[in-house]
């Protein structure tokens, strides 16, 4: 029961002089003037933050962490949750920030809690979140007798601004923490008062009998701050002047009804365990176990603590399914309440978010509501708008997929890092994505806001988020608090690159640390990367940061190898027998088709003849322009057939009216609807999750992993009918020519991707299977080919392992020491944004994590910091017309490109298409919004790529046009 007592009656019942309880009544937390005009009490702000809390333990906090809590306070987790939440602004009670406002600052100073001249400027104003460290660190030390419980405890409170400060901050600078008696008797009451009113004898009855991990208080850190911003919602938490009004009771009841309005909620709580081993594959999912699938699921039952799984098996075999699988088992089992599931691109997260979508419904559809998707364009997936829009339910259950980029680039307000006034305005909704009032059930809309996405219980998008939340960058804690609760799987877990890979390594070590469990999947993962992954998770477990754990070698094709700690000790298990694949071994002939011509009239020709007598081809290139010039030679030659071109150039609507309707004709349902004679020419967006099934494949050479990832396209499903001349799967190889002594010469854009080395070792197995390059037949196979799926694993192990695989003369030495200096260069770069350096990882808190603070200041830098490259920017691409300005789509805009409504700005938006990053600095420099676009919230930072009458415009040194099929068409025009 909440004690009704006011804050005042508190105080008198303490034994507190009358001029303390005055002056501690009068400490303001919340201006009226940043509040809905009313002041809002020190003391209400911090029970509000507490009563919040209470209710999060109770419908939100997931079973595993309240079970840690409880353990760290000597059962009291509920009780000391609401305290270390609340006690987060104790530093408002100093004058640095009662000063800050002069009309709140009047009667503070009438009470007799004085001050002199403070400091100025940004430099040294002293912040409220370090004076509550401050304030609160020798009480700590000094009542709990326990330096190292006060250790762990104050920079939890130091950073609930986002970042988290070193010891060495803590010291103000003069007069700013507060001197004299009147100070320390009122600092020392509003924490007394408080800890009291919820609930504890005093704060030595405070102290905590265990320490929490360091990924254990990251998760926790980020619990405050969520607990802080709700509470700092004034149109939920209505401010409150006079002390007399303001008991934890009423705050708790002021907490229900916001938390309520807000519709916020978790996940499973408290999920039961299955009673069938199987029912999570056969029942929920309605899958007939593959060996691969039951495999995995049987691990999930069998580990004995929260762990990594790392699940491969071919492509098509069905990971994803029975990765969910065992989400429910590693859930209930292990009292985590929700799901996240990390997609290569945002393309592959729309349909991945209707498949989980479809999933926690099974559990009850009130859960429908708490399934987000976190890209910038979910705005465009029809599911995500009928549920968190209000919109019509999509007909059938066809992807409402629209646009793939990187994760998270919906335009969030930067943060002031290091800010010291006021708690920031949190908006209770980003006005990107809510269009319609919330009702007595639906979706929370809180989650929408800044940071806050991976909170919500149920979540799909890009690996970004999970890479995001492994950075040294402001409000991470909010990233990995969302992560901490929930099973985390990640899917295409080699489609990382070695920058990448970085955050990916730091993530997986935090979440070891946090006992989350983590299935990874892949079908083409190299040996070294399992073995990383595999001590990376074991190092979090353990705490150490050398963990090096051998991973047992595999008994076959598809394999599950899980790690986990036990008694102290890192444990490694594989799978002991051979696991059966769905499908058997089918023979690929592989053949050489010699060209790196970017015009790539020999791989037209060679797709006429290869679909002369029918057939379904596709051809994935390494470069848009050449995929282009493919397209226009086969167009412009009369090809008789289906023909599509699909590439990273396309604006948003046409490529995702093209790709679905390439999964129409060559998905697993086509059935009837399959052309007789078929072309696609695509970019490496057909090397992942692109669901078809080609008779024949035109490859230009690409690393052994991402071949065999085309090579998964190829005779993809059962049932489907074939020409006899197709009844083998056929490989051509292209991209590469022999150049002098027989050493391949690589696609220029090969190597800029690629690198030499990974090109090199790729072209000597194709070699051992389609014979020399510069001998035979083109086009004909003359050695054994491979055998698929059951080469995979070797194919990738040998291709990234340390032995030399290359003919002598190819310099594979020279060309491997080029590739490590680069590699060693991208592991460097992104050190300096990793959440903890590799010396500081055994530190046992959180004090100065952030000692270098960020230089992520915007989404599209954060983006940045956890993918490597050279940054590129989208375009909205509109047409100059007369009076005016018209979509791609022919949608008039008005004269200065107005927008009147949602469904023009859809249309506009459907012309989105990413620049190259050679565009990026004439972009930046020549382009900006319409003029027309400054009141529409998903429009006014948008660039415009204005084309003028004739369809084209000059860009920096280039011509840039758009064309309905080729997509962007960029031509750099002669000095």
């Amino acid at each position: 029961m909440e004690d009704e007592r006011s804050v005042v009656e508190v105080m008198r019942s303490m034994g507190l002089a009358d001029e303390v309880v005055t002056r501690v009544s009068r400490l303001w937390g919340k201006s009226a003037a940043r509040n809905g005009g009313r002041t809002h009490l020190l003391l209400g702000h911090l029970l509000d933050t507490a009563a919040v809390a209470g209710v999060m333990w109770d419908q939100y906090v997931s079973a595993a962490f309240r079970r840690r809590l409880d353990e760290v306070s000597g059962g009291r987790g509920r009780s000391w949750f609401m305290w270390v939440c609340g006690i987060h602004d104790c530093g408002k009670a100093c004058p640095a920030f009662q000063a800050m406002d002069a009309a709140e600052a009047a009667p503070v100073l009438a009470a007799g809690l004085t001050w002199g001249r403070l400091p100025a400027g940004r430099g040294v104003r002293w912040r409220h979140d370090v004076a509550g460290a401050v304030l609160l660190l020798p009480r700590l030390v000094g009542e709990w007798g326990d330096e190292e419980a006060a250790g762990w405890v104050w920079p939890l409170v130091a950073g609930h601004h986002g970042t988290f400060p070193s010891a060495a901050a803590l010291d103000p600078p003069r007069g700013a923490q507060g001197r004299g008696a009147a100070w320390e008797e009122a600092q020392r009451a509003v924490v007394d008062v408080f800890t009291c009113a919820v609930g504890f004898d005093g704060l030595a009855d405070v102290r905590p009998v265990g320490s929490l991990r360091k990924a254990e208080q990251l998760a926790l850190s980020g619990l405050i701050v969520m607990a802080d911003w709700i509470a700092s919602d004034s149109s939920h938490f209505v401010g409150l002047s006079d002390a007399g009004l303001v008991s934890f009771a009423s705050a708790r009841r002021r907490a229900e009804a916001a938390w309520g309005r807000l519709r916020l909620r978790g996940g499973w709580r408290d999920l039961s365990l299955p009673e069938d081993p199987l029912e999570p594959l056969t029942g929920r999912l309605g899958v007939r176990p593959r060996a691969s699938q039951r495999e995995l699921v049987e691990r999930s039952w069998s580990v004995p603590a929260p762990g990594l799984l790392v699940a491969e098996a071919p492509m098509g075999e069905g990971k994803t399914k029975a990765a969910l699988a065992a989400a429910e088992i590693l859930a209930a089992r292990f009292g985590l309440d929700g799901v996240f599931v990390a997609m290569p691109t945002q393309a592959t997260s729309d349909p991945m978010y209707e498949q989980v979508l479809q999933w926690v419904r099974s559990f009850g559809p009130e859960l429908e509501s708490q399934v987000a998707l976190l890209h910038g364009r979910r705005r465009f997936n029809a599911w995500w708008r009928s549920i968190w829009s209000g919109m019509p339910r999509p007909d059938g259950d066809g992807c409402g997929c629209r646009e793939e980029g990187p994760a998270g680039a919906s335009g969030m307000a930067s943060d002031d890092f290091g800010a010291i006034d006021e708690d920031s305005e949190y908006d209770m909704v980003s006005v990107h994505d809510r269009t319609v009032g919330p009702g007595a059930d639906g979706p929370a809309y809180w989650f929408l806001g800044d940071k806050r996405g991976l909170l919500t219980a149920f979540a799909v998008g890009t690996v970004d988020h999970l890479l995001h939340a492994a950075t040294r960058t402001r409000h991470v804690m909010l990233r990995f608090a969302g992560l901490a609760g929930k099973v985390v799987v990640v899917d295409e877990v080699h489609a990382a690159d070695v920058y990448m890979r970085q955050f990916l390594v730091e993530a997986l070590r935090w979440l070891g640390q946090a006992g989350v469990p983590v299935v990874l999947l892949s079908a083409t993962l190299p040996p070294a990367q399992r073995q990383r992954f595999v001590d990376a998770y074991l190092s979090g477990v353990l705490g150490t940061a050398d963990v090096h754990q051998p991973v047992p070698e595999p008994a076959g094709y598809p394999c599950v190898t899980v790690a986990y700690g036990a008694d102290g000790q890192a444990v490694v298990e594989t799978s002991r027998e051979a696991v059966r694949a769905w499908r058997e071994s089918a023979p690929v002939r592989l053949a050489w088709l010699p060209d790196t011509d970017p015009a790539g009239t020999l791989v037209a020709a060679a797709v006429r003849k290869a679909v002369a007598d029918g057939g379904v081809a596709l051809v994935v290139v390494n470069q848009v322009a050449r995929a282009q010039a493919i397209y226009r030679d086969l167009q412009e030659g009369g090809f008789d057939g289906v023909l599509h071109l699909l590439h990273a150039r396309l604006c948003a609507a046409h490529r995702a009216d093209r790709t679905a309707e390439c999964l129409r004709l060559m998905g697993p349902q086509t059935g009837e609807d399959r052309p007789e004679r078929m072309v696609v020419i695509a970019t490496q967006l057909a090397e992942q999750s692109f669901d078809v099934d080609a008779d024949v494949l035109i490859t230009d050479l690409a690393p052994t992993d991402l071949l065999l990832q085309r090579i998964g396209r190829l005779h993809r499903h059962s049932g489907t009918r074939r020409p006899a001349a197709h009844h083998v799967s056929q490989v051509l190889v292209t991209g590469v020519v022999p150049g002098r002594d027989g050493v391949p010469r690589f696609l220029h854009a090969s190597k800029q991707i690629y690198g030499e080395w990974a090109l090199l070792r790729a072209a000597a197995l194709v070699t051992e299977a389609a014979g020399p390059l510069a001998g035979g037949e083109t086009g004909v196979p003359t050695a054994s080919g491979w055998s698929i799926p059951a080469d995979v694993p070797k194919l990738v192990a040998r291709a990234y392992g340390d032995a030399g695989i290359c003919p002598a003369g190819w310099d594979e030495c020279g060309a491997w020491e080029l590739w490590q200096a680069k590699e060693r260069e991208r592991e460097k770069n992104a050190e300096e944004f990793l959440l903890c350096r590799r010396r500081e990882w055994a530190f046992p808190t959180l004090e100065g994590l952030h000692y270098a603070g960020s230089r992520a200041a915007s989404e599209e830098q954060l983006d940045a910091v956890v993918r490597d490259g050279d940054p590129s920017v989208e375009v909205v691409i509109v047409r100059r017309a007369s009076g005016g300005y018209r979509g791609i789509d022919g949608t008039w805009l008005g004269v200065h490109g107005e927008v009147d409504d949602d469904e023009v700005t859809d249309r506009l938006i459907g012309g989105t298409v990413r620049l190259p990053p050679g565009l990026t600095e004439a972009a930046q420099s020549e382009l900006g919004p319409l003029p027309g676009w400054v009141g529409r919230p998903w429009l006014r930072y948008r660039l415009a790529l204005v084309l003028e009458e004739d369809g084209t415009r000059l860009l920096g040194e280039n011509r840039v046009s758009y064309h309905e099929v080729l997509g962007l068409v960029i031509e750099r025009q002669a000095r």
